[in-house]
């Protein structure tokens, strides 16, 4: 990269690397590429906690203060990422999920002041949720002059209404005259999916930019050989995989994925894996129990050394949403089993974007979410003697021509970050 074409570059997210999963994976990936081709970023984000909503080692006795990490690369580039103390209930509701966020703003507002006396940066990249970190964006381009980017990651305010966890009409109004404040005073709004951004768009009243989230077809691929690799994670050959890997709270409804277990107990070779942490997944383990499920397994989050093998286990992968969060979320877990060319059962409604495109490009079984029978039904069709490889097929090739790291990284590098005059971008083309 030219040295004209660099940026410093200011990033403000409290879920960051080294988490594995959500949005901490790809704000991780994010700021590593952008440094690797010779930008300056700056990171201000917290501890990794995600999904285990606890501060992981060896952070933890670092957690009451601020600490910071410095990386160069050869191209010149630079990270440094400063991770600010916050709140971090072990058991998030509505109210202290609200706390998290209030935390985090003050401590990255407080550590953000020097920076106004420092070099400037020419772009603020701040990610939403939190949404209200949005205001720490507004408030450096304000002041500095720089061009602010808010990319939409989750539509939480929507999500936390719908799902009740929010029930004020004063309060909900408030946070939304917040969000509307960031929208008319940011330069770029982007966000993951079609539906984001419509909804996005009638709150917003500008364009949106879609900025997609992506995953590494280079360490994530197909395995023809799952058999051996079964036995590798103490299963037998013939045994067929349904595995749900990711968050474990009590919002996804996976208590369906211990129903389907019980009601189809009879298919002896059917064996169901819960792999992750999150604050419902002891709950779960006392329900199998109670339910004398001896064909469900619950596993720990995998290490990325052996992440795709492990995935490549499954022989139908769980997408589980609920109802009313099937178009406001679109699933991070589904790019990485589309990387590996797994055959996913998903569950959207049909209006969703989720379904539309997955539909379109016929790289999934699709049935309705909170339906018990629908779930039941599409892990036999999974099951069933119907040859399953299309799907696969049309899975990894949407992967690999839509979803690699650098298709979608390179746009917005080239669109975003060097070209000094770009507004409204669509980051793949």
């Amino acid at each position: 990269m030219k040295e004209n074409n660099t940026k410093r570059i200011l990033f403000v997210g409290y879920n960051f690397s080294p988490e594995l999963t959500g949005i901490g994976k790809y704000s991780g990936e994010m700021m590593h590429w952008l440094a690797e081709k010779g930008h300056e970023c700056t990171v201000l984000t917290s501890y990794p906690y995600y999904p285990y909503w606890k501060i992981q080692q060896p952070y933890r006795k670092n957690r009451f203060w601020y600490k910071k990490e410095v990386t160069n690369f050869k191209s010149g580039g630079k990270l440094r990422v400063i991770r600010c103390p916050m709140y971090v209930p072990t058991k998030p509701s509505g109210v202290k999920r609200m706390l998290l966020d209030c935390t985090f703003s003050l401590s990255a507002f407080l550590v953000s002041i020097p920076l106004l006396f420092c070099k400037k940066y020419s772009r603020v990249i701040t990610v939403a949720p939190s949404f209200q970190i949005g205001l720490l964006g507004v408030f450096y381009k304000k002041i500095k002059g720089a061009m602010h980017i808010h990319h939409i990651q989750d539509m939480q305010i929507e999500a936390a209404q719908d799902l009740g966890m929010i029930k004020s009409p004063k309060l909900l109004k408030a946070l939304y005259a917040v969000e509307q404040y960031i929208f008319k005073n940011t330069d770029i709004i982007s966000s993951i999916s079609d539906g984001m951004i419509e909804r996005i768009e009638r709150k917003a009243l500008k364009p949106i930019s879609f900025f997609p989230n992506w995953t590494e077809t280079k360490n994530f691929f197909p395995i023809e050989d799952n058999a051996t690799l079964k036995k590798q994670f103490g299963f037998k050959p013939t045994d067929y995989i349904v595995l749900y890997s990711g968050g474990i709270g009590e919002k996804q409804g996976l208590d369906a994925i211990l129903t389907s277990a019980k009601d189809l107990n009879s298919h002896k070779h059917l064996q169901f894996i819960i792999c992750g942490t999150g604050p419902y997944k002891e709950v779960l383990k006392e329900k199998a129990q109670k339910m004398n499920l001896s064909n469900v397994h619950f596993m720990p989050l995998q290490p990325k050394e052996c992440f795709n093998k492990f995935l490549n286990v499954a022989d139908l992968h769980l997408v589980i949403q609920k109802e009313k969060a099937s178009d406001l979320v679109m699933p991070s877990k589904l790019t990485t089993i589309l990387a590996v060319g797994g055959l996913s059962l998903i569950t959207a409604n049909p209006n969703s974007t989720l379904h539309k495109v997955v539909s379109k490009h016929g790289m999934g079984i699709l049935v309705a979410p909170e339906n018990q029978e629908a779930l039941n039904t599409g892990i036999l069709i999974g099951l069933g003697e119907l040859d399953n490889q299309d799907i696969k097929r049309a899975a990894r090739k949407y992967a690999e021509k839509y979803l690699a790291i650098d298709t979608v990284m390179q746009n917005f590098n080239k669109k975003l970050i060097i070209e000094q005059n770009s507004r409204v971008l669509q980051f793949v083309d």
